[in-house]
């Protein structure tokens, strides 16, 4: 990249993040002075914010890298940690959702103090804070600057050694990436998330035609057909044993981590906790989910392309994105392809920062400072204003652990899988429990953590070679037995006195008349895309059945929308 295209690069980049911070300043200026208007965005989002935010949330620069990687590597098996989570949105739609509105609660950690006692509370908040601390954020920091640094060759420019440049692209990225948690709240998060989710789409139907112009000499038809009839095999969704997602994990771990994230984790689900109302929060949690099922062609199909145009034999399968983003976009568009790269690493950090930022304030500060007082309430000043430092503090400590990630001897990836294993099954498993039984005391999930925190530990670094068993059945095993240590507690030492749902509600509780119809057709794009990129669709010759199969579940559709707009 010479100079001219350097500076050009940089000054459009900085166009399109001023604009985006400028609408997201309007649309925030005086709302986030009162405890609802910092954390919960005055309980006001619409679908859209909600959408968009959840969207730019989930997918950050490790997804553009990683999944295109895996991809080129590999095959579309990877898919299912993206695709089966539109499964996870239908859930949150339907039965969690109605329940977290239904009670006004702020927090997770608010829920299960309502539905245990404090002290679970206090033990999910240091969960929460310990992953999010050690792991999540500085995770977040480390793959976006990795992203940069790769796409940008930041060294060369700045002409410092990898490791300061490093660090100081995680600094910058950071620092600009936490005004929006700091000064403006869930509001500017989400208003800053769904813009950047617009770059982000434009951007993923610009990638993967311009690669597929490039494999076709020119003709997308003729690109699409080479990869659609030439080595198919990197369209198999249906992962073996060998490949970084087998098939047989969707139906174990898979399901209770995406529940877990999307329907417990409190930097994801607090958007929906800010929805005006159930009908807007129950949109904008399904429209996510259509487009988690779009992620395969949009980060997916371009590593794919990149295998069909230079073959296997880039140094690492995480150049294939870089290679091809280099190769095919123009250097007009370079300055707003690192804009929005940019945005979804602000967007998943700035998220993280105020989720944690509102479990401090809301679920450690608050009750402490009341305790202290008599029952006295904290003030919204008080909050808000502790809420900032708290966030600036999160946001230093992040800069320190971030660039130690790198000195991981087994790689990023491996960090984030071992260290969210610690406390993604405990808590949707709790959750589970909590919503759905009244019986169930305190004194379980409090022996869910305590055995939870010991079995995996000695799974994972005693035992490991011995059981030999993937990380995300492990999950499913640890998920069921720490159920049954809830019920047989409940069973044997039930609650004296049966837990009692209040409602509270803030806002409107209808539900969305067309909530139905859209979650079959959601769960359709998911049986369809398997059946598509698999040896029944894309993969080998295919099938004779699949015309088939497709007009069945059209059908089907087609009569699920006919009654539910009859009845809407």
């Amino acid at each position: 990249m010479t100079n001219q295209e350097l500076m050009l690069t940089l000054t459009s980049c900085l166009f399109f993040m001023a604009l985006v911070a400028w609408i997201a300043y309007r649309q925030t200026r005086g709302e986030v002075a009162t405890r609802e208007g910092y954390f919960l965005a005055g309980r006001g989002l619409s679908a859209v914010f909600i959408a968009g935010s959840m969207l730019l949330t989930n997918l950050s620069a490790e997804q553009l890298i990683g999944l295109n990687g895996s991809a080129y590597g590999f095959n579309l098996s990877s898919m299912g940690w993206e695709v089966t989570a539109a499964i996870s949105t239908i859930a949150m739609a339907f039965l969690f959702l109605p329940r977290y509105l239904a009670g006004a609660f702020s927090t997770l950690p608010e829920f299960l103090n309502d539905r245990f006692d404090s002290d679970v509370r206090r033990a999910s908040v240091v969960l929460f804070m310990v992953g999010y601390g050690f792991v999540t954020i500085p995770s977040v920091l480390y793959s976006g600057s990795i992203a940069v640094l790769q796409l940008f060759d930041i060294p060369t420019i700045t002409g410092l050694a990898y490791s300061p440049a490093l660090a100081l692209t995680i600094i910058a990225i950071g620092s600009i990436g936490a005004i929006y948690a700091v000064f403006g709240g869930l509001r500017a998060v989400a208003v800053s998330d769904t813009l950047n989710g617009i770059g982000l789409l434009i951007i993923g139907i610009a990638v993967p035609l311009l690669g597929l112009a490039a494999l076709g000499d020119g003709s997308i038809i003729a690109g699409l057909a080479v990869v659609t009839t030439t080595d198919t095999h990197k369209l198999n969704a249906i992962g073996s044993a060998s490949d970084p997602t087998p098939f047989a994990t969707l139906f174990t771990g898979m399901i209770f981590a995406n529940l877990f994230y999307w329907c417990t984790n409190q930097y994801v689900i607090q958007r929906t906790l800010g929805a005006r109302s159930l009908a807007e929060g129950q949109k904008g949690v399904l429209f996510s989910g259509f487009f988690k099922v779009l992620v395969p062609f949009l980060m997916m199909l371009p590593g794919v392309i990149a295998y069909h145009l230079y073959g296997p034999e880039l140094a690492s399968i995480d150049l294939a994105y870089p290679t091809l983003i280099r190769d095919v976009l123009p250097v007009y568009a370079s300055g707003f392809f690192l804009a929005v790269l940019l945005g979804a690493v602000f967007s998943s950090f700035n998220s993280l920062l105020n989720s944690a930022a509102t479990l401090f304030c809301l679920d450690v500060y608050a009750p402490f400072k009341e305790r202290l007082n008599h029952g006295e309430k904290v003030t919204d000043a008080q909050l808000v204003r502790v809420a900032k430092w708290a966030s600036v503090a999160i946001a230093l400590f992040s800069f320190v652990v971030a660039p130690l990630l790198q000195f991981a001897p087994d790689g990023l990836w491996q960090i984030i899988r071992i260290f969210t294993g610690f406390y993604n099954i405990p808590i949707i498993a709790i959750v589970i429990v909590g919503l759905f039984t009244r019986h169930v005391p305190a004194l379980g999930p409090k022996l869910v953590i305590g055995f939870h925190l010991v079995a995996y530990g000695l799974l994972q670094f005693v035992f490991k070679e011995q059981v030999a068993i993937h990380f995300l059945h492990l999950y499913a095993i640890l998920f069921f037995i720490e159920i049954g240590i809830m019920l047989a507690v409940g069973h044997w030492l039930p609650r004296a006195e049966l837990w009692t749902y209040t409602t509270v509600s803030r806002v409107d509780m209808n539900p969305w008349s067309l909530a139905a119809p859209c979650a079959v057709t959601l769960f359709s794009c998911v049986v369809v895309l398997y059946i598509t990129f698999s040896p029944l669709g894309l993969v080998g010759a295919g099938s004779s059945a699949y015309g088939s199969i497709l007009g069945v579940v059209l059908a089907l559709n087609a009569a699920v929308w006919w009654r539910g707009l009859r009845s809407a």
